[in-house]
């Protein structure tokens, strides 16, 4: 089984799973560096979640997710048109003033990494941000049908400092929220120069 074809078969489990976590403390931090009513790209945006609750605050959202089904679900979520998209496809040329990319680039392959985050650099707007999040580690692995690349302070530097010019506004390990899971996660947030 691969990544989509989970996604696309277990949909309903994973919303049920991921929808009442509280994303607060991740939320302020991003929405802080990106002025009101700015531009948010929900990159694998999953249930629909974050996109509605980045609406509700008033931010003009666009959100992509590369498995059928979520696309379904998030689209009758947020009442917005989800692109069927993969963040490999992601072409946009200074659009946005936030990209959100929560636990969606841990399904990118290692070596296209530096590729994705060129063209999430590009597709921000000078001054934007990027938060995204990865399962703590430094491996790459299958688990329950779905890959992971998992990802440590160090590979995080060495993938930032292949892009232009950004800076790193914070770094910082969370503990899964689930009440099932005890898994870390690397959280980053950064900025377009």
């Amino acid at each position: 089984m691969n990544t989509i074809h989970y996604y696309n078969k277990y949909s309903s489990d994973f919303i049920e799973s991921t929808f009442d976590v509280d994303m607060e403390s991740l939320y302020l931090p991003f929405l802080k560096n990106i002025t009101e009513g700015g531009f948010v790209l929900d990159l694998g945006c999953g249930s629909g979640r974050d996109s509605l609750a980045f609406q509700k605050r008033g931010y003009k959202v666009v959100a992509l997710d590369y498995s059928k089904e979520l696309v379904k679900q998030a689209t009758a979520l947020t009442g917005i048109p989800v692109r069927y998209q993969s963040f490999y496809e992601l072409t946009e040329s200074n659009q946005y003033d936030g990209i959100w990319a929560c636990a969606s680039l841990l399904h990118c392959d290692r070596n296209r990494l530096p590729d994705v985050l060129k063209r999430i650099y590009n597709a921000l707007r000078r001054g934007g941000v990027c938060y995204m999040s990865f399962k703590y580690g430094s491996t790459d692995r299958e688990k329950d049908g779905r890959a992971f690349t998992d990802l440590d302070e160090v590979q995080a530097k060495e993938l930032l400092d292949q892009l232009q010019v950004v800076e790193v506004l914070q770094q910082w390990i969370t503990v899964d929220q689930r009440p099932d899971r005890d898994e870390k996660w690397l959280n980053v947030l950064w900025k377009k120069q």
